[in-house]
């Protein structure tokens, strides 16, 4: 703890020691104090105009004193003003202080800032806000009459959402707007078209975004991509685009599954999607959201064994045997058996029922971007729905094809 002040006694009584002996250091010794407590001391009386020193100046405070043979020299300072006073509007935030070694304050300086409202107020006027607010979210109320024998399957794959293409190169414009109108559009005209299930499952099939970071180029092979904008910009449309189609399916059916599966541009980003999806749809008890890490997708939906992976790690000719292997019960108990993959962007079946199971490619919604379209690939543009009976599979589909309207009254020619 500092040292508390000295009383005006002990000042007093090394002052008359000094006087009475002549020698700071008899003094001392007469006191039984080191030299330099009693130096301390006559300081301290110095400053309190006891040695008998004239007045200081008006304005100015005594600093120290020196002596040789009764003259003496004083040393004045300007004199400190008036007690400190906090400035209207303001409260004290803190304190630093210069002490010296017994603890005296020599310097102090003290913080402070402007007052801020009232945080009691602060509350009330929230509260006051918020009287009669009402959400915005409305509830999206389950169909009345579905047929729980049915499974509508909604695939969402291939959207690479932030590609961007140039029509006086691919022969079509394609970026961020266009993508959420067109696939938007699609994918919502696809499922209301779609009979009314007690189960939907809105299975991302890979490659949601067109590029995983701001890098833009592939992981693996780190080949080049074109993309419309910023990374962060292609997650929100993503994002936005699959919670339409998720509304959209709980319009139309009882219950949604909700899956996505990471490809090759997405490894990253799928995760990151998945969670979103879970945390927005947290409270929406007909929404489920898996986020099973795994790069395939299984449900047993009855008779009914559905099964599904991006493509890019896994052939699709060979899903039959790793389906019955690594579903083995789900096999044994199901006779229809479906496996969807995705990835090459184009429609195809590479097993048939006689293998014990239809395994079969999705066409993508999008264009090609240059280096496809430069590379002769060919493939059609669609988005589709699958409805299964859970005693005698798939009855009945839904496809809707990409049209060109993407290009609508898009001048060919550069202006003259």
């Amino acid at each position: 703890m500092p040292t508390p002040p000295l009383s005006d006694d002990l000042i007093l009584e090394a002052v008359y020691a000094l006087q009475e002996h002549g020698s700071k250091t008899l003094a001392a010794e007469a006191l039984g104090i080191p030299r330099q407590t009693l130096n301390n001391r006559l300081g301290r009386a110095a400053e309190r105009g006891l040695m008998g020193t004239k007045p200081a100046v008006e304005g100015f405070a005594i600093k120290s004193i020196s002596s040789r043979e009764g003259d003496a020299w004083i040393k004045q300072s300007k004199a400190h003003g008036e007690e400190f006073e906090l400035p209207a509007g303001h409260t004290l935030r803190g304190i630093s202080a210069l002490v010296d070694a017994e603890g005296r304050v020599i310097q102090e300086w003290r913080k402070t800032r402007a007052d801020g409202p009232d945080p009691l107020e602060i509350t009330e006027t929230i509260k006051a806000a918020f009287a009669n607010y009402q959400s915005e979210h409305v509830a999206i109320e389950p169909p009345e009459d579905v047929e729980t024998s049915l499974l509508t399957l909604i695939p969402c794959n291939d959207w690479h959402v932030n590609l961007m293409t140039w029509r006086r190169e691919t022969g079509e414009n394609w970026d961020l707007k266009i993508a959420e109108r067109v696939i938007g559009r699609g994918i919502e005209d696809a499922i209301l078209r779609s009979p009314a299930a007690g189960t939907a499952i809105v299975l991302g099939g890979g490659d949601l975004t067109h590029a995983d970071n701001n890098e833009n180029r592939t992981a693996r092979s780190g080949n080049a991509l074109d993309v419309d904008g910023r990374y962060q910009k292609g997650i929100e449309v993503a994002c936005r685009l699959k919670v339409r189609t998720i509304n959209a399916a709980l319009h139309r059916n009882r219950s949604v599954i909700v899956r996505v599966l990471p490809g090759n541009h997405d490894e990253h980003t799928a995760v990151a999607v998945a969670y979103f999806l879970l945390a927005w749809y947290r409270n929406e008890p007909r929404v489920t959201v898996d986020v099973d890490a795994s790069l395939f997708f299984y449900h047993r939906f009855g008779s009914v064994l559905l099964a599904a992976t991006h493509g890019h790690t896994v052939k699709l000719k060979d899903m039959p045997q790793i389906m019955a292997h690594r579903r083995a019960e789900d096999w044994g108990a199901t006779r229809f058996r479906y496996c969807h993959g995705f990835h090459i962007h184009h429609h195809s079946k590479t097993a048939s029922e006689g293998g014990g199971v239809i395994c079969e490619s999705h066409q993508a919604p999008i264009p090609q971007d240059a280096w496809h379209f430069g590379a002769g690939f060919l493939s059609g543009r669609s988005v589709q729905t699958i409805t299964y009976h859970r005693d005698f599979g798939e009855v009945s589909r839904v496809r809707v094809a990409m049209l060109d309207a993407a290009n609508d009254n898009e001048p060919t020619k550069l202006a003259a």
